[in-house]
């Protein structure tokens, strides 16, 4: 981020300010606090609010000014709506356009095509992207995580009448009964395919040989369980939730129970699109960070954020069918009740947005074992040009919020295999069941 300077950014105190649509009170505040900073040497080091309104009026200024956000109907989408609705984008000088989107391969082909800025996306798409699988090859941008679990695995009511509980028993019943088993996640390289894959091989499934794998949109999950086009599905909330409620289906794991504090959906754009307005790219993701502290403050903000989201404009469900989960109050359509410790976070004092590169490693590693990509990537080369940690540590200075140390995480996930990064290629290569 650049230091503030009178040489090179206008001050708060001059008319730029009032043509950046900084009203009287605000300008005076931002005056204020800017001779106090300047008077103790300390204006480089500047409060995130004074930091926001000098961008607005000066060189930092984002080059664009309203940006379209596509996103998935999905209780993730949370914090991109959230900013907007609470006005939380036009402190950093932008204004953000939620647009819903249809599926995942829309979302795809609309940010390639630029026909939205940024998006509420698939953390294994954007990799696949920028590594030419399941989509044209094209280089991308992975700004900030914007949420981290919430993402469950839900299986028929049918499979319950006939004693499928868990993992475990589906696997039994499957050698037990031999027959087509379908499961549906939601796009190829997508987190929901990877948790469904995982959850499989670790009860000894293989996803490709053992079962038939379809893709279905998200919202059109619950349709499909209906009429029984699949046994099972990976998809994000509320359409796990939704089953339970219209008694189709029940949940046999969350992906939490396969990964504590995995990452979930991330803040996407074009490679192309930071590099032509890195500035705007900053101000967005430090509104969007702002907006999942603002959820994981309270659980009334949550409450609030459920009530907003279920709106046909966004999610489209009752909130009933949100605010369990998103309160991490979990049913699990089987009897069983609990209250999650890794619930669905937007924030989790920082820890929930870092885009790790380990976690952008982990997604290649999961595609190389499943056949999607045929030669080991350079792990974490690509996961440098990927993940912008650049543009998230200046965002995050501008929306007071801390940043670890180290780039890479540890993770034990549901077989017990544990995933640090640094040998991406064995990791990969390690796995019993692979394609």
């Amino acid at each position: 981020m650049k230091t503030v300077s009178h040489s090179s950014t206008a001050s708060p105190c001059q008319p730029a300010a009032v043509s950046a649509g900084v009203d009287g009170q605000r300008r005076a505040w931002l005056c204020s606090a800017s001779r106090a900073l300047a008077g103790a040497g300390l204006l480089g080091v500047i409060d995130p609010l004074v930091r926001a309104g000098a961008w607005a009026a000066g060189t930092d200024a984002p080059e664009k000014t309203e940006v379209r956000i596509g996103f998935i109907p999905l209780t993730d989408c949370a914090s991109v709506v959230m900013a907007s609705v609470l006005g939380i984008d036009k402190k950093y000088g932008v204004r953000i356009v939620p647009t819903k989107e249809a599926s995942w391969a829309g979302v795809r082909d609309k940010l390639i095509n630029g026909e939205l800025d940024f998006a509420h996306v698939l953390y294994g798409m954007m990799y696949g992207v920028h590594l030419g699988v399941g989509g044209p090859r094209t280089d991308m941008a992975v700004l900030m995580n914007l949420n981290q679990n919430g993402q469950a695995i839900t299986l028929s009511s049918k499979l319950r009448d006939e004693g499928v509980t868990s993992g475990e028993t589906l696997a039994a019943l499957m050698r037990d009964k031999p027959r087509t088993y379908t499961f549906a996640q939601t796009f190829p390289t997508g987190t929901h395919a990877m948790w469904l894959y995982y959850w499989l091989a670790a009860h000894g499934i293989h996803p490709m040989k053992d079962a038939k794998v379809i893709t279905v949109p998200p919202p059109q999950m619950v349709a499909n369980m209906r009429v029984g086009n699949m046994d099972g599905f990976c998809v994000g909330e509320p359409w796990n939730a939704r089953a339970i409620l219209d008694g189709i289906g029940y949940t046999a794991n969350t992906s939490q129970d396969i990964w504590p504090d995995h990452p979930e959906k991330v803040l996407g754009a074009t490679a192309e699109f930071v590099a032509s307005y890195p500035n705007t790219a900053r101000a967005v993701t430090a509104a969007v960070l702002e907006a999942g502290k603002w959820i994981d403050a309270s659980p009334e903000n949550r409450r609030k954020t459920a009530e907003t989201i279920a709106a046909k404009s966004y999610v489209n469900t009752n909130a009933d069918a949100i605010m369990g989960r998103m309160l991490g109050d979990y049913d699990n359509g089987l009897g069983k009740s609990w209250h999650d410790a890794h619930a669905m976070r937007f924030y989790g004092d920082g820890a929930a947005n870092f885009p790790y590169l380990s976690d952008g490693m982990w997604f290649m590693a999961q595609h190389k074992r499943w056949g999607l990509l045929r030669e080991h990537p350079d792990y974490l080369a690509v996961a440098r040009q990927v993940n912008r940690i650049d543009v998230y540590r200046q965002a995050a200075a501008a929306a007071g919020v801390s940043v670890p140390d180290a780039e890479l995480r540890k993770s034990t996930l549901i077989d017990g295999v544990v995933w640090d990064g640094t040998d991406a290629a064995a990791y990969a290569d390690g796995f019993a069941i692979k394609a």
